[in-house]
Parts: structure tokens; C-alpha cells; sequence
């Protein structure tokens, strides 16, 4: 008789876990996103742009019924707001002068970084009260998306050949600030 329960329970805790690893995995990778910023013209805009969502994450790693209060519901739908915006102008730019290789340009990626934050962000809101199967798929695979993207970006020669040298240097050295 205590059985289905217990099933159910288990299947509760082990998506929780996966739930929290991922929350745990964005919140690094928006961190690294965030320090790797250092090197931009506009770095303490950037770096906050992706801290913001790195710590909202770290803190639904630590405790998923936290998007349940209304502090972490209002940083959080603030900053989509914001990045709403800047993305709405940064596509329209991107649109307007015709841009095909949006991963070639730096507009592209930081449209790309915003589009991101704003998924996982919608993704995470009321995430406290039931994953659901469907939620937990999407996360993970957005999870898995920018890791990938970004192993996939060095190793592919082709697509370095069009970075700049500060770029280049930061790949290779990206605990030190390169000074132009």
C-alpha cells in the first residue's frame, strides 16, 4: 500500500536534485558569462546584466520555494523587464542591418546571453510550488545549451578566425585582464 507513495516521492525528490543541479550549472555559467565581461567596453553593465540571474539561481539551488517571495519574484520580473527591452532593441538592430552570423557579431551574442537569461528566468518563476516533467525537460536542455555552445566555439577553428585579438587572448588567458 505505501508503496505508490513512496514512488512518487522518490520521483519528487530526484527531479528536485536534477532541478537544483541545473539551477546550479546556470548559476556558474552565468557567473563565468558575467566575469568573462571584464575585458568589454561596457563591463560593470554586462556583469551585472548576468550576476543577477547567477544569484537568483544560487539561491533556487539553496531553496527552490524561494520563487515563491516577493523579493526574488520582483528582482527577477525587473530584470526580465529590463532585458525585454534591450533585447526588443537589440533584435530590432540586429533585424534592421540585416545580420546573418549573429554569433560572428558582438550584438548577436549579447542578444543571445539576454534571450537566454530571460528563458531560464521564465522557466524559474513559480518553480517553487511544481517542476512538472515538462519544465524539468526544458531545463535541462537549456542547461546543456550554453556549455556546449561555448566548447563547440573553441574548438571550432573556422570560427575564431574572425575574433579579435583581446578575444582570442581572453579564451586563453581568462583570469587575467588584458589591458589594450
Amino acid at each position: 500500500m505505501n508503496e505508490p507513495s513512496e514512488v512518487r516521492c522518490t520521483k519528487t525528490n530526484f527531479s528536485l536534485i536534477i532541478w537544483r543541479v541545473c539551477n546550479v550549472c546556470m548559476s556558474l555559467f552565468f557567473a563565468l558569462a558575467s566575469y568573462v565581461q571584464i575585458n568589454d567596453p561596457d563591463a560593470v553593465l554586462w556583469m551585472v546584466a548576468y550576476a543577477i540571474p547567477a544569484n537568483l539561481c544560487l539561491l533556487i539551488a539553496i531553496k527552490p520555494h524561494v520563487t515563491e517571495t516577493l523579493p526574488w519574484r520582483r528582482i527577477a520580473k525587473f530584470h526580465m523587464l529590463i532585458s525585454t527591452a534591450v533585447v526588443s532593441m537589440m533584435g530590432w538592430t540586429l533585424y534592421k542591418e540585416h545580420i546573418i552570423n549573429i554569433f560572428q557579431q558582438e550584438e548577436g551574442r549579447e542578444f543571445s546571453g539576454l534571450m537566454l537569461i530571460l528563458v531560464w528566468l521564465l522557466l524559474c518563476q513559480h518553480s517553487g510550488s511544481s517542476i512538472g516533467s515538462l519544465r524539468l525537460s526544458v531545463a535541462v536542455a537549456i542547461t546543456i545549451f550554453p556549455f556546449v555552445a561555448w566548447l563547440y566555439y573553441y574548438i571550432n577553428k573556422e570560427l575564431r578566425t574572425s575574433w579579435t585579438r583581446i578575444v582570442k587572448l581572453h579564451c586563453r588567458y581568462p583570469f587575467i585582464k588584458i589591458v589594450q
